[in-house]
């Protein structure tokens, strides 16, 4: 694709190969690009200056997008921390977390406080002096502390001000009303023994209501300022929420999704009010629901409402640890005898035996999960079968223990990382690890994503768990609907569902030989064979496997017997920065076709001779097949990309060819003829290539589609087989054996069709409000492009810049580079011959997973032979996809 460099571009390569030279000179070391220069030949210098301008070449094209951090759970040895959250506003957090604090600090002399988020309007703000804190700010209850105890921390991160509807801590001002909200002022203060220090953290931040603080800042600066308290000496952080658990953030998430990246362990204050038990089970169920460990709930006690005691029982039935204690005295007007009386309420209420309890209880889980989590990797050794692994190559140092996800990332603990920092007692026991198979191409909308949590939730409430057999629910009945109708397959009517992809194939077949059986009077002892691709992969069971041809992930199988014709075919390779065709070995082909810009590969209208010679090839191969008497009962593929097999990026004009070959014209366009012809988009449907059907970039509709992974947004298993109204005709009799005897147990759960729709219907909406442009404005063609097969289609984009792979196609050690959707595969070049069984990636796998010890987070990814893939999902961010383009950039180097 033309990639249009500006003259600021040009004069910036030409200053950044100036400044390469000299650092080459000079010997430079520490750069990626540069590093042991000194002993560098002067080819081979230049050779270094042209992988660092690839670089340059590269990151130009995004000039000015700041890498995102990865901010995930921190589990340091020696500091614990712990979250509060309140059910509601008034309900007593900061007094608890002043109790907390003091009851900390009898076994501990290093305990922190912070509240990041505070709110209400500026006239009322905590922090307007010193000299005028609150009464019950946790200030004044340390300063109450005996002589001998060192002074405690008490900080503010990001003070947000939220000034308009209601606030959570006060009264609306008057001069609010009917008013935009002010500016969120995000600063940091450091308040020590009456010393107030105010920095600004943020400078981008403006004075304009549009540009509130961002999350990602918010959670950067809190886990900057833990960072800071950890040493090689046992203590303790308390962070302080603002309002509810589910009041909103400066950004407008809420408090509970705002904190969830770092999945702090809670301690929740309950409602003590009148009406508090329903805010107070309430709250802990958001955050229940979102993967927060509530470690106790703790409330004033009242004797006119007794909300404690029946939310003790409640959560004793939970395993949940509740207390509470006497509440603080009544505000006095006199403010001398008021803040007495606080001073003398904080003295007797740290002590007391429920906060004891609970403070022992919350340093003991901590110790329980730093060794329950360094343990999982040996017990798993012991006890589980792990997939697609030869086990010899095993062991408890190679296993990943995962102790939650949320986003894009893994939080991951490895032995190897544990021996790396046990001389380095900052660094945390786990790593946030970006998902870069995408959890085995399942994931679209982020780990966590609190959306589907609840809407499984709320199906698993409504529904549970109800059969299928003649019967409907109406999260199948309109997942069935909207696959019929946004597949834009006219052929399509009925939808089959099955739980995973294997399962879903192995249908399709079923349906497909039947239907070919009887329409050609074939009899049901014939050997019937389907026609494929070479490298293709339909699934695990056995009968989904004799649709591939021979290899090592069926030729050691006791049943397995192929049962088909596979073909070669030509794939589309990026090398050297253009985009070519590579045809097989064994064809006669002047010469490959090379492609400027991917949209290119995808205009089938100038490409006539290419279609020709696939046509012609595609028909002498039926013609040779039906010359030996052989039975085709479908064509199976993968439309553009074949996975498993490899990570293939087959020509598309190709498969088009094969699919208008093997049929032939039929007055019924919603019929079909010559053989039915099955499309496998467990892997490529449903926007992984950046459009609902894979199938649409061919401009062909199948008989028979089977979509999985990305269905259910990465969260259940769940598939469905989708098939046009002949085939399911050819299941129809006065005899219940001919009918499709096939189902599970689990067939069309609630639960997952629900997820489902909750997740197409937000892939559908990021595709609808231009949530993608951000990365489709590096592959826009220079001009109108008449590429798109089907109108109403975009053309062919990644998530993956152009300039990244361009230049990662130009590595000395890469063969090929393709990116598609949020796919990138990159293929290293290997001596001993490529395939699964290569292990010419792994070492690139395996670099990006160790990371080094100053590294906020590492990259998890699978390989398949010679080719390291990376997948997003559908919600990743430009600035998080960039920073993964330069880690895998300065591994490659």
């Amino acid at each position: 694709m033309h990639n249009p460099i500006s003259q600021w571009h040009t004069s910036f390569y030409r200053v950044s190969a100036w400044n390469v030279r000299n650092k080459l000179r000079r010997g430079r070391k520490g750069s990626a690009y540069g590093r042991d220069a000194s002993r560098l030949t002067d080819d081979g210098k230049s050779h270094c200056i042209h992988r660092h301008l690839l670089y340059i070449f590269f990151r130009a094209a995004s000039f000015g997008v700041a890498a995102m951090r990865q901010i995930g759970s921190v589990l340091w040895p020696k500091l614990r921390v712990l979250q509060v959250y309140g059910a509601n506003t008034g309900v007593g957090k900061t007094i608890f977390s002043a109790i907390l604090c003091r009851a900390f600090q009898r076994r501990w002399p290093r305990v922190h406080y912070i509240k990041p988020v505070s709110t209400g309007p500026l006239d009322e703000a905590d922090d307007r002096s010193p000299n005028i804190m609150p009464k019950h700010e946790v200030l004044a209850s340390l300063s109450s502390l005996p002589p001998h105890f060192p002074p405690t921390q008490t900080l503010t991160l990001s003070k947000f001000r939220l000034t308009y509807l209601q606030t959570f801590d006060a009264p609306r001002p008057q001069q609010y009303k009917n008013k935009m909200p002010i500016s969120s002022t995000y600063c940091r203060q450091v308040v020590t023994r009456g010393t107030l220090t105010r920095i600004r953290v943020d400078e981008h931040q403006s004075d304009s209501p549009h540009k509130p603080v961002t999350d990602s800042a918010v959670q950067a600066a809190l886990h900057d300022e833990l960072h800071s308290y950890v040493t090689d000496e046992n203590g303790v952080a308390v962070v302080e929420t603002a309002g509810g658990v589910l009041s909103p953030a400066p950004s407008g998430s809420s408090q509970a999704d705002l904190y969830r990246p770092l999945r702090l362990p809670v301690f929740l204050v309950g409602d003590h009010r009148l009406g508090g038990i329903g805010t107070t089970i309430s709250a802990w169920e958001s955050l229940h629901i979102r993967g927060y460990d509530v470690q106790s709930v703790a409330l004033f006690s009242e004797s006119r409402y007794d909300n404690h005691s029946y939310l003790k029982e409640y959560f004793a039935d939970r395993d949940v640890h509740a207390f509470a204690i006497p509440p603080p005295p009544e505000r006095h007007e006199d403010a001398a005898r008021d803040a007495q009386a606080m001073r003398e309420y904080y003295e007797k209420s740290d002590g007391l035996p429920d906060i004891t309890t609970f403070t022992d209880k919350f340093i003991q889980s901590h110790d329980k999960r730093i060794n329950d989590v360094q343990a999982m990797s040996a017990e798993a050794d012991k006890a589980i079968w792990h997939p697609f692994m030869q086990h010899t190559e095993r062991s408890k140092d190679t296993i990943v223990a995962m102790d939650s996800a949320y986003g894009d990332n893994f939080q991951t603990y490895t032995t190897s990382q544990f021996q790396r920092i046990t001389d380095q007692p900052k660094i945390s026991l786990l790593k946030p690890a970006f998902d870069g198979s995408a959890s085995w191409w399942t994931q679209g909308l982020g780990h966590g994503n609190p959306r589907l949590a609840l809407t499984a939730a709320y199906a698993a409430g409504r529904y549970g768990h109800v059969m299928f057999a003649n019967a409907v629910h109406e999260p199948a009945l309109t997942l069935a609907k909207t696959l019929l109708t946004s597949m834009g397959n006219s052929k399509l009517s009925k939808v089959f569902f099955t739980d995973n992809g294997s399962t879903g194939m192995e249908v399709a077949v079923k349906m497909a030989l039947r239907a070919a059986r009887l329409r050609n009077g074939w009899s049901a002892k014939d050997e019937v064979l389907i026609l494929g691709l070479k490298n293709s992969y339909h699934g695990d069971t056995i009968g989904t496997m004799d649709c591939s041809e021979p290899s090592i992930y069926n030729e050691k199988v006791e049943w397995y017997s192929g049962r088909g014709v596979w073909m070669d075919f030509p794939q589309i390779k990026m090398r050297k920065g253009r985009w070519v065709t590579e045809a097989p070995e064994n064809w006669e082909v002047a010469q490959d076709e090379v492609f400027e810009d991917l949209d290119d590969v995808f205009d089938f209208t100038k490409r006539t001779e290419a279609a020709k010679y696939y046509s012609t090839y595609c028909r002498q191969i039926l013609d040779r097949l039906e010359e030996r008497g052989k039975k085709i009962g479908a064509l199976i593929l993968e439309p553009i990309i074949l996975g498993a097999g490899g990570m293939m990026f087959a020509d598309p004009l190709f498969q088009k060819c094969l699919v208008e070959t093997v049929r032939r014209e039929s007055a019924d366009k919603k019929d079909w003829i010559g053989m039915p012809v099955i499309f496998d988009e467990v892997f490529t449907g449903l926007y992984r290539l950046g459009r609902f059907s894979a199938a649409s970039f061919l401009g062909v509709h199948p008989d028979i589609v089977v979509n999985a992974k990305l269905l259910t947004g990465g969260l259940l298993p769940l598939c469905t087989t989708a098939a046009s109204q002949s085939i399911f005709e050819a299941f129809l009799s006065q005899d219940k054996s001919d009918a499709l005897l096939h189902g599970h147990s689990y067939t069309a759960h609630a639960v997952g069709c629900a997820v489902a729709n909750a997740s197409l219907n937000a892939m559908q909406n990021l595709d609808r409000n231009g949530s993608w442009d951000v990365f489709k404005q590096s592959w826009a063609a220079p001009a109108p492009s008449q590429t798109t097969v089907a109108e109403q289609q975009p053309g062919p984009w990644s998530m993956w810049s152009s300039a990244f792979i361009k230049a990662v196609s130009h590595r000395p050690d890469v063969d090929y580079v393709f990116a598609l959707g949020s796919v990138l595969a990159i293929s290293l070049k290997d001596a001993q011959g490529a395939g699964y069984a290569s292990t010419a990636a792994t070492g690139l796998r395996d670099k990006l997973l160790a990371g080094s010890p100053d590294e906020d987070w590492v990259i998890h990814s699978r390989v398949l032979g010679n080719v390291l893939y990376l997948m997003a999902a559908m919600t990743t961010s430009r600035e998080t996809i960039e920073a993964i383009e330069e880690k895998v950039f300065a591994a490659l180097s």
